[in-house]
């Protein structure tokens, strides 16, 4: 834990905002590490685009060709989406946080 505050800390523990960035810090980076976990095992649970040699020379449309923004690839495709955003909107935010400008210091 006390590597953990070294790497987390541009600002003293003396600075009165310290607990505040403190927890900020491992906040976000609990959020960003459940982000990326949820996107990992999002795309995993995807299925393949291609369906091998079938791709070359192309296939007729099917029922769920015709209705795939329906279809729960594409509610896992769309929260992939939202899991990414999410996690970039984060990293951003985070590096941010990380100047001590910011702070006081």
């Amino acid at each position: 834990m006390l590597r953990l505050t070294s790497l987390l800390a541009p600002i003293e523990k003396g600075n009165s905002f310290y607990n505040l960035y403190f927890g900020l810090s491992l906040t976000m980076i609990i959020l960003m590490a459940l982000s990326a976990l949820t996107a990992i095992v999002l795309i995993l649970m995807q299925p393949s685009n291609s369906n091998g040699i079938d791709a070359l020379g192309g296939s007729s449309e099917t029922f769920f060709g015709k209705n795939k923004g329906k279809s729960v690839e594409a509610k896992m495709k769309k929260w992939t989406w939202i899991c990414l955003a999410i996690l970039v909107v984060l990293s951003v935010i985070f590096y941010i946080l990380q100047k001590p400008a910011i702070w006081g210091a």
